[in-house]
Formats: structure tokens, C-alpha cells, sequence
């Protein structure tokens, strides 16, 4: 210990500054003065070390080293009472009462860190000094101050905290059991924000399943969770609850799946129709929900196919008809009108095929023909419409027939300015008399009146008729030669 002692002593002669020792002057003031002296000596050593050069502490290790503080914190207890000089003991009362007190850290290590520019004026200024770092750990905090974080309270006491606003810590409750006891807890103290927190508690720390099966008896903290993700926007979590709880009510499902709606991503939206397959839905719910999904990936490619097209220029079609928007999201109708528009004549192997469309969503042959009548019409295709309504028998016979009716054939084939010849042919297939006649006469068409009051020899209403045609038409000649045919009969 001594020889300690004497290179301690050794190293602080050598120095350029003199060294402060207690048993240089036995006068209170002289050693006062050369303890400030040393102190402020520090400045200059800190100035004109540059950074780059290593700090040692008193037993001459470099100052932050894995042998520093292992030496530092072993001596501590030790150093402290033998390293006290003994001049101590044999100076003023003053000195007395003030014993040194024991520290593991050199004083180096104080002023580690210290700012260049800055200097210390005393001992004491340095250690109230705010500019220095000190590298020492804080003192620990009484334990009662960490009661609201780490003490070992119940659930229910951990419950009734949390809802006076109290900061406590969950990670405690590990066991499967204490948790659902805390749950029970949060949920019989009918504090909403309480159970929320718990329920995200459990969320992070328990698997799925676990929770699910859990939460099936706990209807509450079930309905809690259902509102806090709805809030969050976590569907894929919210989506994967409702599939394992098939005992919700309809209408939750069904609110689920309108949130598609709040989706405006069309990627996000199809992968969330997707999800949605899986609820628990009656048979014919969950077929529709998946027609919409197939229909809206049919929508993607198509979309993305007849936008090259159009912008590349390459098809005659959309550079006389511009498309006015986009496919994405539109009704089936919508979709099958632009297929009957846009594609008409594409094979059934391709999804944008009307055909296609019939059959991959069952489309009824009333639907069909009323939307593909009315895309073929809108482009004055009366050829397409002919061979819309043309049927062939297995004998190989061919003739008109409609699942629309014919007067709504003739109704939408006038919507879109076909010519009279086209709409007295499909006039005079409407069967029924009084709809012909009626028919006829709003869109006038001459011939296909005169012929049917021929057909009932109706002479009275033949020649009233006669005044409402041009006089030396030919529907005018026409009438004359029925009337006088008649008379000559």
C-alpha cells in the first residue's frame, strides 16, 4: 500500500503544477489556497491535451477502460480509509469533522467531457458547473418513488390505479391466467379506456388464437377490441377476428364488408375483398362477395390492357368513341355495357369478353341482351342487333326472338335514332295488337299501321288513317289500293 502511496506521490512532484497535499502546510488558508490552485490548474491540462491522447485516473489507467472501472469499484471501499493521511488526524477540529468521503471515480473522470472554452474558477464551482457531463450514474431513487411503475400490486389494485390515472406497468402479469384476471378486472370496472389498454396489452403479448378463443366469452372486451380496431384501421387483424367468431350478428359482417367503400387504393381494395371471403356469410352472400372480387380483378386487367391501348393509339375504335372514365369499380352492368361497347367481337377466352362476362357471373339472357342491345345500338351497329335477336333452331331454321319483348327492343333502338326501317321491322314483331298499333303510330311507322288495320279489315280506321299521311305518299297509295281491294271483295 505504501509503495502505492509513493508513486501516487512521485507522479504529482513530477508534474509541472504543484501538486496539493495535505501535509504541505498545517495553515487552514495556505491549503485552501493551494487546493484552488490545483483545481484551476486543471484547465490547462484539459486545454493542452489534445483530443485524441488517453485520460488516466489516479492508478494510471486510461479513463473508461474495462481495468479502470473494475479497479476503481473494487478499491472504492478500501482505498478510502487507508489512503486518508494521517496529517488529517492531526490537524484543526475542522478538518475533523470532515472526513473524506469514499468515491469509486478519479477526478479525472469529472471532467471528462468538459468544453474547451470553459474554465473553473473553484472546486466547488466545477461540480455545480451544468456545462460539465458527468459520466458517474445517478443516484438511485428511494424505492417508494417507483411504486407507480414496478411496485407488486394486484390486478384489481393495478385496475382501480389505472383509473385514477395512475402509470403502472402490465409486463408483470405473464401468466395466461393473470391476464384474463386483469381483463376480468378492467371489464367489471367498466372503464372503457382501461379495458382498451389492457386488451392492447393482451393483443401484443398473446397469440391469436389464444385470444380469440378468450375473448369468445368475454362479449364486452370482444365488442372493445372490434371498435379499437375499426378505429386503427387494422383490417387484416379485424378481418381474421370476425372469421373465428361466426356467431356475430349479420349486420357486423356486413358492416365490415362495406368498408371496402373507405378504400380508395384499388390494390388495398381487392386484397381487403379478399379478406372478406372468409366471413361468415350465409351461401348466397358469400357468392356474391366473391363475384365482386373476381369482377373487380377482371376490372384491373382490363383497365390496364385498354389504357395502353387507347394512349398507343393502336385501335380505331377508342379514337372515334374516348372512353370517359375508368372500368375500376363499376357495377357489373357498367362493366358488361363496356365490354358490349369496347370488345363485342372478342373470343370467350378473353377476359374482356361479354361472353366471358355471361358466363364466369351467370348473367341472365334478359340482362344480356338488354345491355349488349344497348351498347350496339348507342354505336349504330344494326347488323350486331339483328344477330343479337336471330336464334337458329336444330333444323337449322332461323327467326327473331327476344327475352325483352320486342316493344323494348323498338323502345331502345328509337332512344338511339334508328332509322324507320329499322324500327318497323321489329314493330311488326311485337304481338300484341294494340301495343303494335300504339308503336306504330308514336314512331310512325306507316306501314307497319296500315298492314295491321288490314290485317283486322278495320275499313273505318283505315280511312281515318289516310288523313294523317302525306298526301301522294306512298302509304297514301298504299291505303287506296287496300280500301279499293276491299270494296271490289
Amino acid at each position: 500500500m505504501s509503495r502505492v502511496r509513493a508513486d501516487e506521490e512521485e507522479y504529482w512532484h513530477s508534474s509541472k503544477f504543484r501538486a496539493f497535499t495535505f501535509d504541505d502546510e498545517d495553515d487552514e488558508l495556505s491549503q485552501l489556497k493551494e487546493s484552488k490552485r490545483a483545481v484551476n490548474s486543471l484547465r490547462d491540462i484539459v486545454d493542452d491535451d489534445d483530443d485524441d491522447l488517453e485520460r488516466v485516473s489516479w492508478s494510471g489507467e486510461p479513463v473508461g477502460s474495462i481495468s479502470w472501472s473494475i479497479k476503481e469499484t473494487a478499491s472504492g471501499s478500501t482505498s478510502s480509509l487507508d489512503g486518508r493521511d494521517s496529517s488529517l488526524q492531526k490537524g484543526s477540529s475542522s478538518y475533523a469533522a470532515l472526513p473524506k468521503q469514499p468515491s469509486s471515480y478519479s477526478l479525472s473522470s469529472l471532467f471528462k467531457g468538459r468544453n474547451k472554452l470553459s474554465s473553473f474558477q473553484s472546486l466547488s464551482d466545477a461540480l455545480t458547473d451544468t456545462g460539465v457531463k458527468n459520466y458517474a450514474p445517478e443516484l438511485r431513487r428511494p424505492k417508494a418513488e417507483y411504486k407507480d411503475y414496478s411496485g407488486d400490486w394486484s390486478p384489481k389494485d393495478t385496475v382501480r390505479r389505472m383509473q385514477r390515472g395512475k402509470v403502472c406497468s402490465l409486463e408483470r402479469f405473464r401468466s395466461l391466467q393473470d391476464k384474463l384476471v386483469l381483463l376480468d378486472e378492467a371489464v367489471a370496472g367498466h372503464d372503457g379506456n382501461v379495458i382498451t389498454a389492457v386488451l392492447i396489452f393482451l393483443k401484443r403479448t398473446l397469440r391469436r388464437e389464444i385470444l380469440f378463443r378468450e375473448l369468445e366469452v368475454r362479449q364486452v372486451a370482444l365488442c372493445h377490441l372490434i371498435h379499437f380496431l375499426r378505429e386503427m384501421g387494422e383490417q387484416k387483424f379485424l378481418l381474421d377476428l370476425l372469421r373465428t367468431h361466426c356467431f356475430f350478428p349479420l349486420s357486423l359482417q356486413l358492416s365490415q364488408y362495406r368498408e371496402h367503400l373507405n378504400i380508395q387504393d384499388v390494390e388495398k381494395r381487392r386484397e381487403f375483398l379478399k379478406g372478406c371471403i372468409g366471413l361468415p356469410f350465409s351461401a348466397e352472400d358469400t357468392s356474391h362477395i366473391q363475384d365482386h372480387y373476381t369482377l373487380l380483378e377482371r376490372q384491373i386487367i382490363i383497365e390496364a390492357n385498354d389504357r395502353h391501348l387507347e394512349m398507343a393509339g393502336q385501335s380505331e375504335l377508342f379514337r372515334k368513341y374516348p372512353r370517359k372514365a375508368s372500368i375500376l369499380n363499376m357495377p357489373l352492368v357498367t362493366t358488361l355495357f363496356y365490354s358490349c361497347f369496347y370488345h363485342y367481337t372478342e373470343a370467350e377466352g378473353m377476359f374482356s369478353s361479354p361472353t366471358n362476362l355471361k358466363k364466369t357471373f351467370k348473367i341472365p339472357d334478359k340482362q344480356y341482351v338488354l345491355t349488349a342491345l344497348a351498347a350496339r345500338a348507342k354505336l349504330r351497329a344494326w347488323g350486331d342487333v339483328d344477330a343479337l335477336l336471330t336464334t337458329k333452331n336444330w333444323l337449322g331454321y332461323t327467326k327473331k326472338k327476344a327475352p325483352i319483348g320486342f316493344h323494348r327492343v323498338v323502345e331502345i333502338l328509337q332512344r338511339n335514332n334508328a332509322p324507320v326501317q329499322v324500327l318497323q321491322e321489329y314493330v311488326r314483331l311485337v304481338e300484341d295488337v294494340e301495343t303494335r298499333l300504339n308503336l306504330a303510330t308514336k314512331y310512325k311507322c306507316h306501314d307497319v299501321v296500315i298492314e295491321t288495320y288490314r290485317d283486322l279489315k278495320d275499313r273505318i280506321q283505315l280511312t281515318a288513317y289516310k288523313g294523317k299521311v302525306e298526301r301522294g305518299s306512298a302509304e297514301e297509295e298504299k291505303i287506296n289500293s287496300i280500301l279499293s281491294n276491299t270494296v271490289r271483295n
